[in-house]
């Protein structure tokens, strides 16, 4: 797949089989910060989990199951982290949409960016209506992320999540088309 999403700071796009290596010296540097709400990033973090990862990435595209996207920096070219929709429902025209950044990068406005083009891709690309962003209670960094990517904070749903097999209440946001338009202003 020849996408390219940018606001010529960061680039996203599908991945790829080259991409195994920065997604895993990324994630076993991120270990200690985004282990407690992404269960996939634990202590024991192995190359081959990142390549399984990647290497089911275009057969999810085919089947509009998932959207994943690697994130660089334009000028760099440096792995900076990734983005994903995922929990698609076309019968509803809506899809879940998560972000993580590798913890070396975090703080410079990579995920809010990388959520407005994503959600940009989705609503215009993908011909769906509203994007979703649920994040634990406690996970406040993913909550100012939404927020400063212009989503709106709908709602604080009991038990709607599971990290690492326990409940959580979560935060719901939502980006619907106004809302990137007002973003751009």
């Amino acid at each position: 797949m020849n996408i390219e999403l940018t606001d010529g700071i960061i680039l996203l796009r599908p991945w790829r089989e080259e991409d195994i290596d920065a997604l895993y010296e990324a994630a076993s540097e991120s270990i200690k910060e985004i282990s407690t709400w992404m269960p996939w990033c634990h202590p024991n973090y192995k190359r081959e989990e990142s390549a399984a990862y990647i290497m089911s990435r275009d057969e999810a595209w085919k089947n509009d199951t998932e959207y994943g996207f690697a994130i660089f920096d334009v000028e760099t070219k440096t792995f900076l982290g990734s983005l994903g929709l995922n929990h698609i429902r076309r019968e509803w025209q809506m899809a879940n949409l998560g972000y993580w950044i590798r913890t070396g990068w975090t703080g410079r406005g990579i995920a809010s960016r990388a959520t407005r083009l994503g959600a940009r891709f989705a609503i215009e690309q993908l011909g769906l209506q509203r994007i979703e962003i649920v994040a634990s209670v406690g996970n406040l960094p993913s909550q100012r992320v939404a927020e400063k990517a212009g989503a709106l904070r709908e709602a604080v749903l009991r038990k709607r999540l599971l990290v690492n097999g326990q409940p959580h209440d979560a935060v719901m946001f939502s980006l619907v088309a106004e809302d990137l338009e007002q973003a751009d202003r």
